[in-house]
C-alpha cells in the first residue's frame, strides 16, 4: 500500500470516526447502533420502505435487518404497517417518536458544516468527482451498496453544456448543473443499465458530451 493509500485512509477514518462520534451525542440517540440509526435516516429521507429495500440500501442481509427492524419497533421508533402498493407486503414507518430522534440525527454536525461551507466552488466540486470515484469504484467492486449518485443515474447527462461551471444537465428537472451541485443521495435517482452507467462514468471522467 503506498503512502498516499494510507493518509488518505486515515483522514478518511478520522471523518468517520467524528461523524460517528456526533451520532452518539444527544440522551435520543445514544443507546442506537450505526445500523439502526441508518434506517433512521432512510426512512426520514425517503419516506417508508420495506425491509428487503432497507437492507440493500444498508448493505446489510435481510435477516440481520429484520433483526434492526425489530429492536426499533419494539423501542416504538418504527411500526409496520400495509403497503399500499400491495397490500398483502408490509413496510416500514418511522413513528412519532422516530421522526423526531431521526430529525434529530439526519443533521449535518454544525463543526463539519463550518469546514465545508469554508471552502471554495471549486474545491467543493473537487472533492465530490474524488467521492464520487471512490464510492463507485467501491460499488463496483461490491464492497458498498449502490449510492443514489448523479453519476449512476439514467437522467445524468455529463457535459452537455458549454458553460465551465455547469456543464451537466439533469434530465429529471430538465436543468444544468456543475460539479459542486453533485448529489450522492438523490429520491429521484433512477439507477442507468449497466452499460450506460459504464459510458455516463466515461464521458463524465474525459469531459466528453452524450452520444447525439
Amino acid at each position: 500500500m503506498s503512502t498516499d493509500c494510507t493518509q488518505i485512509a486515515h483522514a478518511l477514518g478520522q471523518l468517520g470516526l467524528y461523524l460517528r462520534n456526533a451520532q452518539w451525542r444527544g440522551e435520543q440517540t445514544e443507546a442506537l447502533t450505526p445500523t439502526q440509526v441508518g434506517v433512521l435516516t432512510a426512512l426520514h429521507r425517503n419516506g417508508p420502505a420495506r425491509v428487503q429495500a432497507l437492507a440493500r440500501q444498508l448493505g446489510t442481509r435481510h435477516a440481520t435487518m429484520s433483526e434492526v427492524v425489530s429492536t426499533l419497533v419494539r423501542r416504538g421508533l418504527v411500526a409496520k404497517e400495509r403497503d399500499p402498493d400491495d397490500g398483502r407486503a408490509m413496510r416500514i414507518a418511522l413513528t412519532p417518536e422516530g421522526a423526531t430522534v431521526a430529525a434529530e440525527r439526519d443533521r449535518v454536525p454544525p463543526g463539519l458544516s463550518r469546514a465545508i461551507d469554508r471552502l471554495e466552488a471549486g474545491e467543493r466540486a473537487a472533492f465530490k468527482r474524488t467521492l464520487a470515484a471512490i464510492i463507485r469504484d467501491l460499488q463496483i467492486a461490491g464492497e458498498i451498496a449502490p449510492q443514489r449518485m448523479c453519476v449512476t443515474c439514467r437522467f445524468f447527462r455529463p457535459n452537455a453544456h458549454a458553460d465551465a461551471r455547469a456543464p451537466h444537465h439533469c434530465a429529471f428537472v430538465d436543468q444544468p448543473f456543475g460539479d459542486a451541485t453533485l448529489l450522492f443521495d438523490c429520491p429521484d435517482q433512477e439507477e442507468a443499465d449497466a452499460a450506460d452507467r459504464r459510458d455516463i462514468w466515461s464521458r463524465f471522467r474525459a469531459g466528453t458530451p452524450p452520444a447525439g
